[in-house]
């Protein structure tokens, strides 16, 4: 595999959010992006790898794909693993790890999988394997057919380099990313979120409106490949970052009654770098006002309880904030994540069907739309 080669890009997605996903990967410009199981495949080399890090706001991991060969037993596992160009892409002086996963075929057991990778690697290629690797190879054998990856971001990418503070249970930045698209937000109009916690919701969609690539602050497992060039990375990420900023007229607004919320909140819209487009406020939702201007899109992701039955008591709550809304923000749409349809039903808004569920910290939540009130 050399620069120039082009092979299959792996984005993992969130479960549920795959078809969001594939609508971002076409929207920026990747080559052949389509829906499989667990996420969504591109074709393009190892400039693509470093593009859908850079850019990519919903994908969890980017994952490029080494191989790909059919193995019935263990030794025949060893000896195919050995053939795959690790030397074009892992470097020799750089640890690793191994990490399998069988299904549905005659080698059964992940360990051993693992065991045998990883051994044929520091043979082949004399680099040192470790626990605590930044690198990961991956290994996934179904109906006996092994196909291997390397793990081209390292921490998930939901981390974006910039936010250090967070609260109990927070909204991942791919997950927020890709609700805000559902909700149709492409970075034109203003946001509130009324239950800010953390800031997740207000910071995404103000570096969305700015133009500010997701991946611009922090440091890529990719780095650390054989393949990496640091001198087209460094051109490519400043070059991106430079060309797109954009200044936007209206401003994105966050509250929450928690002052605690609004501190992080502020850290890490400053963190960001979008101070000056945002605002964060503490206020109760019988506090809560449209803002002057155009309107926009609400989005909130209220407390829920963690099982059916157990979120009769957040009802009023609901209840308040949907009369809140219906009352003062005429023209806005409203984009609500929650467990439970009953919830969404407390608040009185005229919700269309529910989006499809996605995973979030165990649970399964749903995005619940209205067109403008």
């Amino acid at each position: 595999m050399t620069e120039t080669d082009t092979f299959e890009i792996f984005l993992v997605a969130t479960p549920g959010l795959e078809d969001t996903l594939v609508a971002e990967a076409r929207d920026k410009g990747f080559s052949g992006a389509k829906v499989v199981k667990g996420g969504v495949t591109l074709t393009g080399g190892w400039s693509e790898v470093w593009r859908a890090n850079l850019k990519i706001r919903g994908a969890t991991r980017v994952l490029a794909r080494i191989g790909a060969f059919r193995a019935l037993h263990l030794a025949q596992l060893d000896k195919r693993a050995r053939k795959l160009p690790w030397k074009d892409v892992l470097r020799p002086d750089v640890a690793f790890r191994v990490e399998a996963s069988c299904k549905s075929s005659r080698i059964y057991h992940s360990g051993a999988t693992a065991q045998r990778i990883e051994r044929a690697i520091r043979e082949e290629l004399g680099a040192p394997s470790a626990a605590d690797a930044d690198i990961t190879v991956m290994a996934r054998i179904e109906d006996d057919l092994c196909t291997v990856s390397v793990d081209t971001s390292g921490e998930l990418l939901h981390k974006r380099g910039h936010k250090e503070a967070v609260n109990k249970a927070p909204m991942r930045e791919t997950m927020a990313a890709m609700f805000l698209r559902q909700c149709g937000y492409r970075g034109t109009e203003p946001v509130v979120d009324p239950m800010c916690g953390s800031g997740t919701f207000i910071i995404e969609a103000a570096e969305i409106a700015m133009g500010l690539e997701p991946g611009r602050t922090r440091h890529f497992a990719f780095e650390q490949l054989a393949t990496f060039d640091a001198k087209a990375w460094t051109h490519m990420r400043d070059h991106s970052t430079n060309a797109s900023v954009k200044v936007p007229a209206f401003k994105l607004y966050g509250s929450d009654r928690d002052a605690g919320a609004i501190t992080m909140s502020r850290a890490n819209a400053q963190r960001a770098g979008v101070t000056h487009l945002t605002q964060f406020n503490q206020l109760t939702i019988s506090e809560l006002a449209a803002p002057e201007g155009a309107p926009g899109l609400v989005i909130v992701n209220p407390p829920y309880g963690a099982r059916l039955g157990e979120s009769s008591h957040l009802k009023p709550l609901y209840n308040a904030m949907g009369r809140t809304l219906f009352e003062r923000f005429s023209g806005w749409r409203v984009g609500l994540i929650t467990t439970d349809p009953a919830l969404a039903k407390a608040t009185g808004l005229p919700f269309k069907p529910a989006g499809a569920p996605v995973s979030h910290g165990g649970l399964r939540v749903r995005l619940y739309q209205t067109a403008a009130l």
